[in-house]
């Protein structure tokens, strides 16, 4: 099967969990890192070549820490271009079937997430989850690393991190 981690960071040259997490997985032959904070520093996606990647895949990720109850803004720019281009090109069944999940990191305790703050986790990438429902794929429940703040990188859930992307 093959996994493709699309992943995006407001602050990505300062990243400490995020980059330790996909380095945990670079070079896996099952799994190809696309990183749009590198690829795309201008935010001018480029919709072929984001669906050339996800023809290729049977598995589809998003990763992302958690900014402001939402994505980070060139996540959702790749929503808004991609998934556009998708349903109204010529191949709209592009993404039938294939499985789609989150990956992603939050600052605060997982108590933070409850909906206490007015939603919960869920609840948040409920929006994500049904954009791409829409488009036939098979969502998963998504995979959360919390307290990030506070993590030492070396003391990461790597493996668990590694099942969720290959599971």
């Amino acid at each position: 099967m093959a996994t493709l981690v699309i992943f995006g960071h407001t602050f990505w040259n300062d990243s400490k969990v995020n980059k330790a997490l996909l380095e945990s997985i670079s070079g896996q032959s099952d799994i190809t890192i696309h990183n749009l904070s590198e690829v795309y520093k201008d935010f001018k996606i480029n919709s072929k070549t984001e669906i050339e990647l996800l023809q290729k895949a049977d598995s589809i990720v998003f990763q992302f820490p958690l900014f402001w109850f939402s994505t980070p803004s060139i996540l959702k720019e790749w929503q808004d271009v991609v998934l556009s281009a998708i349903l109204y090109g010529s191949n709209p069944e592009l993404l039938k079937n294939k499985k789609f999940g989150i990956v992603t990191t939050a600052g605060g305790a997982e108590g933070s997430y409850d909906g206490h703050h007015g939603a919960t986790l869920r609840q948040m990438l409920t929006p994500i989850y049904e954009s791409f429902k829409y488009l036939g794929t098979n969502v998963r429940d998504y995979y959360c690393i919390f307290e990030t703040h506070s993590l030492n990188p070396q003391s990461l859930p790597i493996d668990a991190y590694k099942k969720y992307l290959l599971g």
